[in-house]
């Protein structure tokens, strides 16, 4: 790694820039305008695959737990 650092103001952040819809500048209305700065901006995230994954981790840590406290019996 190098010891040269990029000054602040030439550093790009990891997010990106533009997250919603662009609006062209002469299409903006009152309503549009009004109703865009009322609802706060909350992106439609699926994470149905993300939940299926951790349930299935949670079940196999469960059984493993399970599996170890029933051998730890045997074993004494």
């Amino acid at each position: 790694m190098s010891k040269i650092r990029k000054a602040r103001k030439l550093r790009t952040p990891n997010v990106p820039l533009n997250t919603g819809p662009t609006l062209s500048v002469g299409t903006v209305t009152e309503s549009s305008r009004s109703s865009a700065y009322n609802e706060p901006a909350t992106p439609a995230f699926d994470y149905s695959e993300t939940r299926k994954d951790l349930t299935r981790i949670g079940v196999l840590a469960a059984s493993f737990i399970a599996i170890l406290v029933a051998l730890s019996f045997f074993i004494r």
